[in-house]
């Protein structure tokens, strides 16, 4: 279904009846909706002064003692399970702010690398040395908080994370990380262009190339690890999305022709994981067959950046059938982000922050493949815009069955969607040049 927003439709006769007005209506329209982009990253650049750089987690609900021992009951032992992790669930869904009951504020090396990067392309639209001072504030962080490899550098949670498969304990490297530090150091170095960006280029390239163990699949396929652990074998899809992506980056940026082999195996198994309805699973393991949202965003965005950096032969059936999919299945009808389009449980929420801020990522990237994606883009921005961001200046992060959650979280997704809106800011600004 094609969605417009309600000035689109309104454009559309005239645009259709030759009248010649729309044109300059679309250009006005254009031009107020990135001013109040701009206000509005304005106000949440204020909150972040304000708030701090710390925030409290979705995931370390679940961290601590009692966290981690009623999450790895609900994996082992599915009643006994559900019933322990049920006042944890019940805080989420009631009073959002109880998180701060079972676990501290600390800084998220994720978001960390989503406001480099959501500073460094402010800057490219205002040239105001404060934002590039901020988005080297940030870098700066990042370097303070890697983890220090045989290969090179990484990142992960600084919390222990119960999985299916068992916990993946604080500091552990992971793939899911990696790329955004990579693009981050990426943004300023194309800013100033400081040596020691490039060289923390290079050696997440090289960690990313040499500690991720590749699992044989077929075809010539290989699904990548989610962290460096040896036995690390959850087949899961945007894990080997993300490497594949960040190491045809690396060859793009660095001109190494190992990081482009070794990319190949990784984006043939996400091509070979694909249904036949144009989806992707979390997993291919038969055990998380859930398809949601923002990760199947994350799939489609590293395909589409793949696409961009090659000649993109091998991944554009799989994009053309991955954005159907996507559009028809992952959007209601409203023409807004759709959590789920096969749940794994039920769940208290019906939108999320994440889903929006990645659904803007994917249809300013989509635009060519899907003609409908500025449209789809603008209505989400839309909504954002209206209901979406406090007075405070942060955004709500979940609208609830009943009600919304509003405690801010940077890594979810309070830096995803400024990294959206700025990455618009500037597009708008270069489209109005």
């Amino acid at each position: 279904m094609s969605v417009q927003s309600p000035q689109a439709l309104q454009l559309s006769d005239t645009r259709d009846g030759h009248t010649g007005s729309a044109e300059p209506a679309l250009a006005a329209e254009r031009r107020h909706r990135r001013q109040r982009v701009g206000a509005a990253i304005d106000r949440f650049a204020a909150w972040l002064d304000r708030f701090g750089e710390t925030s409290l987690d979705f995931q370390t609900v679940y961290a601590g003692g009692y966290g981690r021992l009623a999450k790895s009951l609900y994996y082992r032992h599915k009643t006994i399970g559900t019933l322990a992790v049920a006042p944890l669930v019940l805080c989420e869904a009631f009073v959002p702010a109880g998180r701060a009951l079972w676990w501290g504020r600390q800084r998220f090396p994720i978001g960390d690398a989503h406001y480099a990067m959501a500073f460094a392309r402010r800057y490219l639209a205002s040239n105001d040395s404060a934002d590039h001072q901020r988005a080297v504030h940030f870098l700066e962080a990042l370097m303070q908080s890697a983890i220090r490899t045989p290969s090179g550098l990484g990142w992960g949670y600084p919390f222990d994370w119960v999985t299916l498969y068992g916990t993946i304990p604080a500091q552990t490297p992971l793939i899911t990380t990696l790329p955004y530090v990579y693009e981050a150091f990426e943004s300023v170095y194309a800013i100033d262009r400081q040596q020691r960006w490039a060289d923390a280029m290079r050696s997440i390239a090289d960690h990313a190339l040499r500690d991720y163990h590749s699992l044989p699949w077929r075809n010539g396929a290989a699904s990548s690890g989610y962290t460096p652990v040896p036995n690390d074998a959850g087949r899961v899809v945007n894990a080997s999305a993300y490497r594949s992506f960040l190491l045809t980056r690396a060859w793009h940026d660095l001109g190494d022709e190992a990081y482009l082999d070794a990319a190949a195996s990784n984006l043939r198994f996400v091509i070979d994981a694909q249904n036949a309805d144009g989806s992707w699973y979390y997993a291919v393991d038969g055990r998380r067959d859930f398809i949601d949202h923002f990760h199947t965003c994350f799939v489609l965005k590293a395909l589409l950046k793949i696409k961009q950096l090659t000649d993109g032969a091998l991944c554009g059936p799989a994009i053309g059938a991955g954005l159907r999919y996507y559009t028809e299945h992952l959007f209601d009808a409203e023409g807004l982000p759709r959590p789920f389009a096969r749940a794994p449980r039920f769940t208290f929420y019906t939108r999320e922050l994440y889903d929006y801020a990645e659904a803007i990522n994917v249809l300013t990237l989509a635009r060519e493949a899907a003609p409908d994606a500025e449209a789809r883009r603008d209505r989400i921005v839309d909504d954002i815009l209206l209901r979406w961001q406090q007075a405070s200046g942060c955004f709500r992060t979940r609208q609830l069955l009943f009600g919304w959650d509003n405690v801010p979280m940077h890594r979810w997704a309070q830096s995803q969607l400024l990294r959206s809106l700025c990455g618009l800011l500037t597009e708008r600004c270069s489209a109005e040049m």
